[in-house]
Formats: C-alpha cells, structure tokens, sequence
C-alpha cells in the first residue's frame, strides 16, 4: 500500500473536479486539465475530498497507486495556483524578450531563437537574463522551461548558459586529476 496513495486530495473552492470512470476533469479559475488513468486505480469524491484506492492487490495496482494520486493532486493544484520555473540567462549578450505570447532570445548564434508558447504556456520576462514558464500543468512547463535549457546548456568552464533559478554548475576548472608526485603517494 502506497504511504502518499493513502493521502486523500482536499479540493478547495473555486475548482470543480469530475470523475469519469478513470478520468479526471479538473476545472479551476487558471484553466482545465483532464487525464485518463488506469483501471486498476479507482478514484472516487467523498465530499470535498479525492481518494484513490487500488481495486486489487496486484504489483500493477500498486505501482499505480500513488503516482495516480500525485497526479490528480497535481492537476488540482494546478489549476487553482499554477505552476512557474524560473530560468536565468548567464552570459554575455545572452538576453530575452517577449514578442507578443512568444518568447525571442539571444543566445550567441548568429540569429535569434524564437520560442513559440503552447497553449495553457505564457512566458514572462521580468528582466533581460530572466524567463518564468508557468501553466496549469506541471509535467507541461517543466517540459517547456527544458526545451528552453536545451538551446545553451550551461557549461562547466565559464558557467554560460540558460539555467534554472538556484542551479549551481560544477566547475570543472579546480577538478584536476592528481599529479605524478600524489599519485605516487
């Protein structure tokens, strides 16, 4: 039995959540999300609370047990806060701005990269190095701020490179392999 499973899901107001069988519509003031789970999970409203039980004792029904709740408790949280990462642009003549709902950088080649936003996606830029991806869907922004990374990945040496807030990069400058004299020791 999954300890985190086992937690049932609070709804707070302002958000309505369907259950359809095994899928979940969640409705709330910062949009909608629906995803179909699996069968072997049932997923029932006792109020204004959410629980998910497996129907039967198997390793698939376990498996399945928690990451369903941790979903559906995901997509509440969602739509009635959202989610943001935040991004940081390090080097020079690295910088960002909004062109219209897209999102145009500089990135050191010799063109800009224009980002397009998927739906539910907005981009805020609150200075020039700076990017927030936010959304309704958790695993849609953190894809959306890891397809942004992955236009300049930060690099070792000089730290350059779009990262995430708080990310600290590992210089490979003071790694060095031992001298002659220490390995000798």
């Amino acid at each position: 039995m999954s300890r985190i499973g086992k937690l049932p899901i609070t709804v707070p107001a302002g958000v309505d959540v369907t259950i359809d069988g095994s899928t979940v519509t969640a409705k709330g003031p910062k949009g909608e999300l629906t995803r179909t789970f699996q069968p072997v999970i049932s997923i029932e409203r006792e109020g204004d609370q959410i629980v998910c039980a497996p129907k039967e004792e198997t390793r698939e029904a376990n498996a399945f047990h928690g990451l369903t709740r941790t979903l559906i408790h995901n997509m509440v949280e969602g739509v009635s806060k959202g989610f943001s990462k935040k991004l940081q642009l390090v080097g020079v003549g690295y910088r960002a701005a909004l062109k219209g709902k897209n999102l145009e950088m500089q990135l050191g080649y010799s063109h800009p990269v224009l980002v397009e936003a998927p739906e539910g996606i907005t981009f805020e830029v609150p200075s020039q190095t700076e990017i927030v991806v936010t959304g309704p869907s958790k695993e849609q922004v953190g894809q959306v701020a890891a397809n942004i990374r992955k236009w300049r990945k930060p690099e070792p040496y000089k730290g350059k490179g779009i990262r995430y807030e708080g990310e600290y990069v590992l210089s490979l400058i003071h790694i060095s392999e031992p001298t002659r004299q220490e390995a000798i020791s």
